[in-house]
């Protein structure tokens, strides 16, 4: 099969062998619960470490890392990546359940495989949403509006790998509002270092994504769906190091020049050499290198954190 993408030429899916279902057991879990479990993807804590991360990063740098208010909204901001997650992933679903039933690697998930029905899984939406709202209420009125505002996006973003072959910048727009959110839950409003953050958190989001869109390109071309990986085709680990590098500074851009910007060299320098030595045509690979963007996000934190000591 061969797929022709604009001013990107063309490229040709290589073969693979089918993947089984990516979803993990949550023994720990009631057994009833499991599928509601699966479905807000609590198998997989990438995900929300991803999420709230650029929000620590605006909590950190707006706030006194040495007071416990800090440390506090910190904790807050983690049970609420974990739930907004968790009702992303219901939204997506909902969406993409007939997509999903076609592709190796999803097709087992709970709306897809009908294990959860339509309705459950509005009904359990309705109730991660009403978890997200008693959350969101408890902090400033300025990070309330910039919750609020986050809302569309999150549930407009699943269409977007229908529209464009760019879903993974729209996902980066989504997924880093934590950057002003976490800002402004600690100052009362949004100044120029939480659009840096928000900014640099964007194209770290289209950089590790378009390395996750690697896993599904030849699944995605055979049904239909966009994304970045397709769109650059053999030119993707560049765009990915591009990316990349454009992430790193402008975050480093959200501090005064000092000597702790040297510090933004080690998250630079060792996520280049880890997207440079990856095989993104390796399913195992791109996995791994996706989920070692929770310790660059870390890192990022730390370099933070030791600004603000």
């Amino acid at each position: 099969m061969t797929i022709k993408e604009r001013g990107s030429g063309s490229v040709t899916p290589r073969k693979k062998k089918e993947m089984t279902t990516d979803i993990q057991p949550l023994n720990w879990l009631p057994e009833r619960t499991r599928p509601y479990g699966v479905l807000m993807r609590l198998d997989r804590p990438i995900g929300w470490w991803l999420l709230v991360l650029p929000a620590w990063w605006g909590i950190v740098l707006g706030g006194d890392p040495c007071a416990l208010p800090t440390w506090g909204m910190m904790g807050l901001f983690l049970v609420g990546a974990i739930v907004m997650r968790g009702a992303g992933c219901v939204v997506n679903d909902l969406w993409d359940r007939d997509l999903d039933r076609q592709v190796a690697r999803t097709k087992g998930r709970p709306l897809a495989s009908g294990v959860v029905s339509v309705r459950q899984a509005l009904v359990f939406l309705a109730g991660l949403g009403a978890i997200g709202l008693l959350i969101l209420f408890q902090l400033p009125m300025a990070a309330i509006l910039l919750g609020l505002l986050s809302v569309p996006l999150i549930v407009t973003y699943p269409l977007m790998k229908r529209i464009t072959w760019w879903p993974q910048l729209f996902l980066g727009l989504t997924f880093n509002f934590g950057a002003l959110i976490g800002w402004a839950a600690m100052t009362g409003g949004v100044d120029w270092p939480a659009v840096f953050l928000y900014a640099g958190g964007v194209f770290w989001t289209l950089s590790y994504d378009t390395v996750y869109a690697c896993m599904d390109r030849a699944d995605d071309a055979r049904v239909g769906i966009k994304s970045t990986a397709l769109r650059f085709a053999e030119k993707t680990k560049e765009r990915v190091m591009q990316f990349y590098a454009i992430a790193m500074g402008l975050v480093a851009c959200a501090v005064p020049l000092t000597w702790v910007s040297a510090l933004f060299l080690i998250p630079l320098l060792w996520g280049i050499w880890t997207i440079y030595k990856c095989d993104l045509s390796n399913e195992t690979a791109a996995l791994r290198l996706f989920r070692g963007q929770r310790d660059i996000g870390l890192m990022i934190a730390v370099i933070l954190l030791v600004y603000g000591l």
